[in-house]
């Protein structure tokens, strides 16, 4: 009687076998619980791609101008920002930005680098097995040419047998020609004896 599989206890021996790899469980319990490095990588990505629009320049251009147009021309009470000094929230806001601009399209290039580095290994070895590939077929055509000149073409095999028939027929009419004179001897021959029979 056959007993019954615990997953949980085949879980936490190892990871299974019989499951793509992107579908197997860890060792160290559920990953859902940590951080993705790779969802932070597309966040970075995100975040550089959209930075690099004429779109984000338009935003924060009219973000800088609210900003200035409302500490410049609002009442004194509401006014966050004083223009005397030279908007100064406002300079460390940009600054803020531009310090963790940086950092994150570092990241994103080096997440691009690392693509191109993958892509570029990947396009070696599929360049490496069509030389290989090309360089087997060269290999075989040249057999395949070997082959065809080894072989006897129509023409040469014609000429063959030309050459035999004629050889044959040369045979036989030179051996028709010595049955003619053996023949010949023959009558003389008996001829001969007859007459020496008579005398």
């Amino acid at each position: 009687m056959a007993r019954p599989t615990d997953t949980r206890s085949r879980s936490s021996r190892g990871p299974r076998l019989d499951a793509p790899k992107g579908l197997r469980t860890s060792m160290l319990g559920s990953r859902s619980n940590r951080p993705s490095r790779d969802r932070f990588g597309r966040f970075t990505e995100f975040i550089a791609r959209a930075m690099g629009t004429p779109w984000f320049l338009l935003g924060l251009t009219l973000f800088c101008i609210a900003w200035i147009a409302f500490n410049s021309f609002a009442p004194d009470r509401v006014r966050f920002d004083d223009a005397a000094l030279g908007f100064t929230a406002l300079t460390l806001v940009l600054s803020l930005q531009a310090s963790y601009a940086a950092p994150l399209i570092l990241l994103a290039q080096n997440r691009q680098d690392d693509r191109e580095r993958v892509q570029i290994e990947q396009d070696r070895q599929r360049s490496e097995r069509n030389l290989s590939d090309t360089e087997y077929l060269a290999r075989e055509v040249v057999a395949l040419r070997l082959l065809v000149k080894d072989m006897a073409s129509k023409d040469f095999i014609r000429a063959e047998l030309r050459s035999l028939l004629e050889d044959l027929e040369k045979r036989d009419s030179g051996s028709g020609d010595e049955r003619a004179d053996r023949g010949g001897d023959q009558r003389t021959g008996d001829r001969v004896a007859k007459g020496s029979r008579t005398a």
